[in-house]
């Protein structure tokens, strides 16, 4: 075994970094949305896609991300991904039309589907010598997920009120440019290994999540029973469907099937994709309920969303590694799925005369505080129900799982939403309806992710559940 490098603790504040970007820019655009919606004309329902674009990008090539890191090298993987994510933003930001702004996030999704993969097998590079280091180490990276949702909230709201959006998209340009930097003489080199990149399963599950959050976003404009939605719905069930079978018959896929017999595994992985489902439209309907309907302007938004974001950061990595050391992960999970519904019911009570105080921060504070209990155990379970040596793998998986569902997720709540009146700018009364709407149809999202862990999760004893958490904070 090598020594270990000099340089691993900077390394790891650059991996660290890089895990903190790829969540900030899922968070910074929030606050902004009102203003890209005005200056670039997007229509209330395609606004969402300032989001999914950047989201489906990146949960769909996540797993082609993991196996070209094992096939070129992650520093090469990393290094590169930086560069698209330099060029992605650079193009989002100076955007003047609608197309060329969904185009800028998505390149932003594939830069982020590199660097993400790659910082974790760096990391275990790093530190995969000590186990007491490597805990250390996954501690801090892990904490930097929270921290970066936090950040990207505050600055999205700084950024807009005092520059102008833009620069929540030019603010990766200097770092980016300080990662590519520091890349080459802080991370480790890998050889490169023998084996082919599943390019047709890349393209198929990238292009049938495409298509299923297109059909449902389009839905409420076209019609549920048109032609249209009916056509695009089928297009995106022919292309996951072929992806199943191109990952049945490929040698080296980039997701074996089998490993969903994992125990725990895949019940895992969907309690995370209907976290992320119900998670994802709160937070996004939230944002426009401060802007468009009680009139707050970019930074008191973003001000405004700091309480909830910061309990999230304490709870990820203060209590609910404590809770399941005591309960176990599958209560904890449980437990916290059902808060998160309670919290989300609780603002589909909103008023158009509302307030922050009375109508927002009780109930976006019960929902954090659900969120950060729910998202560590069922994450630390799915990826400690894999085999040690598809570790990476069923990181990648439920990573996957994640975005696919804050994507869909906020498809279908900005349909019930539209449905529900959203759809009418100006209109305080329809506007509050619409949001109402989509805040009790996420509630329902985490209550049926509160159903199906607490029926097909496996009771753990608390030391089996401290590993969990150890495997994956």
């Amino acid at each position: 075994m090598s020594a270990p490098s000099p340089r691993r603790w900077a390394a790891l504040a650059l991996i660290a970094t890089a895990q903190f970007i790829v969540i900030m820019d899922t968070s910074i655009i929030g606050v902004a949305l009102p203003r890209i919606q005005e200056d670039l004309g997007f229509s209330q329902e395609s606004l969402s896609w300032v989001f999914n674009a950047y989201v489906v990008a990146f949960g769909g090539l996540l797993l082609l991300g993991g196996r070209l890191s094992d096939l070129f090298g992650a520093r090469r993987l990393f290094g590169a991904g930086w560069l698209i994510l330099l060029a992605g933003s650079l193009v989002a930001g100076i955007a003047p039309e609608v197309w060329i702004e969904l185009a800028g996030r998505a390149v932003q999704g594939v830069g982020a589907a590199l660097i993400a993969p790659s910082a974790l097998t760096l990391l275990m590079m790093l530190f995969g010598h000590d186990p007491k280091e490597l805990t250390k180490a996954l501690a801090l990276y892990g904490a930097a997920a929270p921290a970066g949702g936090t950040a990207g909230v505050f600055l999205g709201g700084v950024i807009t009120e005092y520059l102008s959006w833009p620069w929540v998209f030019y603010i990766n340009i200097p770092i980016a440019l300080a990662a590519l930097l520091a890349t080459g003489p802080l991370m480790p080199a890998a050889r490169a290994r023998r084996g082919s990149v599943d390019v047709a399963g890349a393209l198929t599950v990238t292009g049938g999540l495409g298509a299923a959050v297109y059909a449902i976003v389009r839905a409420p404009e076209t019609g549920w029973g048109s032609a249209e939605t009916w056509l695009v719905l089928a297009g995106a069930a022919a292309l996951l469907g072929a992806f199943v079978v191109v990952q049945a018959r490929r040698r080296e896929p980039l997701m074996r099937l089998s490993i969903f017999r994992t125990p725990d595994l895949a019940a895992a992985n969907l309690t995370q994709l209907l976290l992320g489902g119900a998670w994802i439209p709160m937070w996004f309907f939230l944002n426009l309920y401060l802007q468009q309907v009680l009139g707050f302007s970019a930074f008191p938004s973003g001000a405004a969303l700091v309480p909830m974001t910061v309990l999230i950061m304490i709870g990820m990595v203060v209590l609910a590694p404590r809770a399941i050391g005591r309960f176990g992960p599958k209560a904890v999970t449980v437990a916290g799925l059902v808060l998160l519904a309670a919290g989300m019911g609780w603002l589909s009570l909103i008023s158009p005369d509302g307030s922050f105080a009375a109508d927002v921060l009780p109930a976006s504070l019960v929902a954090a505080l659900g969120m950060s209990l729910a998202f560590i155990p069922s994450l630390g379970t799915a990826i400690s129900s894999a085999r040690p040596e598809e570790g990476g793998l069923a990181s990648g998986i439920v990573n996957t799982g994640y975005q696919v569902g804050s994507a869909l997720g906020l498809a279908a709540m900005t349909a019930v939403a539209t449905a529900n009146g959203a759809g009418r700018l100006g209109d305080l009364p329809a506007l509050t309806s619409g949001f109402s709407s989509a805040f009790a149809g996420a509630a329902g999202i985490a209550v049926a992710g509160a159903l199906l862990a607490a029926l097909t999760l496996r009771a753990r004893t608390p030391a089996r559940a401290e590993e969990s958490v150890t495997t994956r904070t």
